[in-house]
């Protein structure tokens, strides 16, 4: 008989997970409390920890809960020795209900391992990284369970990317690396809008360069103690504990542990005892925290590994914390993001996060396109951003005043006072959220009568107030890879589940779109070790990356499927080429609702499945398909890239990425048609659906449903009411006459909209 176990808190409960941060001295203590955590919650005597080190090709025991104290680091195997070495050569959980028996069991004398029967070891991995392996033991003979296996590996991976962090603090080297900073003033460039808005402020450089730390160091003339040195040090841990709390309030879908390697960058001892050593040989505290900061950052950036290598950001951002702590300089602009314009060559979607938690008021960036993944979310956060090529904003003076307008895509420096009063009162027009809620028609109609769905597209849960607020029909597209791309892991199936269910549940009684996991080209996860590719564009993403990695594929639909239970949900595969992809997935669904049976979990059983037409050879085939898929969903932003081989994030080509391209216009008209003849729906969720210049137009070629982002509902509410459908299709039909595209915007520019 197994005893009852409660895993979801040790699976959903960052706040716990958070905590041991806060109450761990080092390194190690953290791993040590990670241990006892996970024994109380799997309701067992033992949990062990193993890293492995890939130098040595060794795993060594680091904490342990349950053995004798004296054996960590003492013992020491080689992969695939012994059944936890085995588990990590072969990358699976190894469950044994006598673990003596198994003639791969390792005995070690003098730690205590003698009286545990049962004995469950799964591998810490971060994609093709190895880790770790994280083992749990208890005295009683096949005391783990099936669902104990399943809920093990939800936790290493859940707690993967944070011992990796752990480990790497441990074993870093020394070098120092210096680069020079070269202020410079600009006046006025012309970029793309990424996110609508404005906002008037000075700036923040976040560069490669970590000299300009040196501007943190004020007063040479005061003198600092160790004494000051720790608390400020535990003000900071303090602090990031709190901003984790908060954002875990606010963003609970995508901020799980983000702040984790700047915890524990403040619990290794190597860190901070490095700043002490040289206040002991007579260094001044702040130029001390300098020095080590800039030293680790060096090590970072000397990582193989891109996603380690980005923790130079992390150490970064806590030295300039941590200087603030201590010289009580929290007010100076140079190490501060809130209230800044921020300035950066690029960003994960992690750092948007966290610049959102700092209260940041807009953004430039000098990398990506308007529909950069960094773009989408900066929309659901409402941070004003701008996308440049001007390189020399990374020198601009941090005294400078800029005015950002998200709007026209512009950047103003020192702005003329008249130009800045004139762009602040048109965007405190364009917030008046009362007026835009007076936009909203209740059921929206053309002026002719014919009714119209308007759904929104969903990034994060918090874009659910303004679906809500500004009455979209149900959600047309759900990103389900944010909470992917943001993490510093994958989800587990329970993470998602929990995240779809709120999603599904924000929406009551309304059609639920949900595109599985849409990563590629542009959008990266940056923890995955999926490899370098030369044209990422045309390589592992979307549907064939999910093909490849099932077991991702599995997680995430049965997750779905879970949260998806009495209500109305759509599943949406991208970047389909082919029938034998779509089917592919279909089977691997049926197989998912068969699973789920079997274990007696309650889950939709019949969900609509449809198929993302963003690629020619959909169009080609789209007949066929029909007969196969439940609904469409075209998504132009990829289908006009590669049906004109424009990349829309390359500044060079970006002018020829064009909706309006007569091939572009025909393959819409082709799979409408197709979709009129099988009865199957056809909707539009790519950003053609956000521009009222394309809405004629696409009403004129049949589409009766739109999904775009909440912020842009209003204005096609508004829109919708000023066109009729009789009028659209005579546009259209004029449109896709023409074979030029200077003839087609000519007459699209022509097409006014009453004011």
């Amino acid at each position: 008989m197994f005893i009852k176990r409660d895993h979801t808190k040790l699976i959903c409960d960052v706040g716990e997970i958070t905590a041991l941060f806060h109450d761990a001295l080092s390194m190690e203590e953290f791993l040590q409390k990670i241990a006892a955590l996970v024994t109380r919650h799997m309701g067992c005597e033992v949990c062990s920890i193993y890293l492995y080190y890939a130098a040595h090709h060794e795993l060594v025991l680091k904490a342990t809960q349950g053995l004798n104290p004296n054996s960590v680091n003492q013992v020491k195997m080689k992969i695939g020795e012994g059944l936890t070495g085995l588990s990590l050569k072969e990358r699976r959980p190894i469950c044994e209900g006598q673990a003596k028996h198994n003639p791969n069991f390792r005995f070690f004398p003098g730690i205590g391992e003698e009286r545990f029967e049962s004995f469950l070891a799964v591998p810490i991995l971060r994609g093709s990284v190895e880790i770790g392996v994280m083992v749990i033991q208890s005295e009683k003979k096949d005391y783990f369970s099936t669902e104990d296996i399943q809920v093990f590996r939800a936790i290493t991976t859940q707690l993967a990317a944070t011992i990796e962090t752990a480990r790497l603090l441990i074993t870093l080297n020394d070098k120092k690396e210096k680069s020079p900073h070269i202020p410079q003033d600009l006046k006025f460039i012309q970029g793309r809008s990424g996110c609508e808005g404005v906002a008037c402020a000075t700036t923040m450089v976040i560069s490669e360069s970590l000299t300009d730390m040196q501007q943190a160091v004020f007063d040479t003339t005061k003198t600092y103690t160790e004494a000051d040195l720790q608390r400020a040090l535990e003000e900071t841990e303090h602090q990031l504990s709190r901003l984790q709390v908060e954002m875990e309030s606010i963003l609970p879908d995508v901020t799980a542990l983000i702040f984790t390697a700047q915890i524990l960058m403040l619990k290794d001892k190597g860190f901070t005892d490095s700043m002490l050593t040289l206040i002991r040989g007579g260094v001044a505290a702040p130029q001390a925290v300098v020095d080590v900061v800039q030293d680790y950052a060096m090590k970072f950036n000397r990582i193989e590994d891109a996603y380690l290598r980005e923790k130079a950001h992390d150490v970064k951002d806590v030295g300039r914390r941590l200087l603030e702590n201590l010289t009580g300089s929290a007010h100076d602009h140079h190490h501060n993001c809130q209230d800044k314009i921020v300035i950066a060559r690029e960003l994960f979607p992690s750092d948007a996060i966290k610049l959102f938690s700092q209260k940041v008021k807009g953004i430039i960036l000098l990398s990506g396109g308007a529909t950069s993944h960094v773009a989408i979310l900066a929309r659901s956060l409402n941070i004003p951003l701008v996308i440049s090529s001007e390189q020399g904003l990374l020198k601009l003076d941090p005294s400078a005043e800029v005015l950002l307008d998200g709007n026209m895509g512009y950047i103003h420096v020192n702005p003329d006072p008249l130009v800045k009063a004139k762009v602040l009162q048109r965007e405190e027009l364009n917030q008046n959220i009362s007026g835009l809620k007076k936009m909203v028609q209740e059921n929206p109609r053309t002026s002719d009568g014919v009714p119209v769905k308007l759904m929104a597209n969903i990034n994060l849960l918090g874009d659910l107030k303004a679906a809500n607020e500004f009455k979209a029909d149900g959600i047309g597209l759900y990103r389900t890879e944010f909470p992917f791309m943001i993490r510093s892991n994958f989800p587990s199936e329970e993470e998602q589940y929990l995240i779809y269910r709120r999603l599904i549940e924000g929406m009551p009684g309304k059609e639920i779109t949900l595109r599985t996991l849409d990563i590629g080209g542009d959008k990266v996860i940056a923890h995955s070790d999926f490899g370098k590719e030369e044209n990422p564009f045309l390589g592992l993403r979307s549907i064939r990356l999910s093909l490849k990695y099932v077991d991702v594929f599995i997680a995430q639909l049965r997750a779905i499927l879970r949260a998806g239970a009495g209500r109305r949900i759509r599943i949406l595969f991208p970047m389909v080429s082919s029938m034998d992809e779509f089917l592919q997935a279909k089977s691997i669904v049926q197989e998912c609702i068969h699973q789920l049976g079997i274990e007696r979990r309650e889950c939709i059983s019949d969900p609509a499945l449809g198929v993302m037409v963003e690629l020619p050879s959909i169009i080609e085939i789209i007949d066929d398909m029909a007969q196969e898929a439940d609904f469409f969903s075209i998504g132009t932003n990829d289908l006009i890239q590669y049906m004109l081989a424009v990349d829309r994030t390359n500044d060079r080509v970006s002018q020829l990425y064009l909706p309006h391209h007569p091939a572009v216009l025909r393959a819409l008209k082709k799979v409408v048609e197709t979709g009129l003849k099988y009865s199957k729906d056809v909707s539009v969720c790519g950003d053609m659906a956000n521009d009222p210049k394309y809405l004629s137009l696409l009403l004129g070629l049949g589409i009766r449903c739109f999904s775009m982002d909440a912020r842009y509902l209003p204005r096609m509410h508004e829109r919708l009411r000023q066109v009729s459908t009789k009028e659209c299709e005579k546009l259209t039909k004029e449109v896709l006459a023409q074979s030029q595209i200077s003839r087609i915007a000519q007459i699209l520019d022509n097409v006014h909209y009453p004011a």
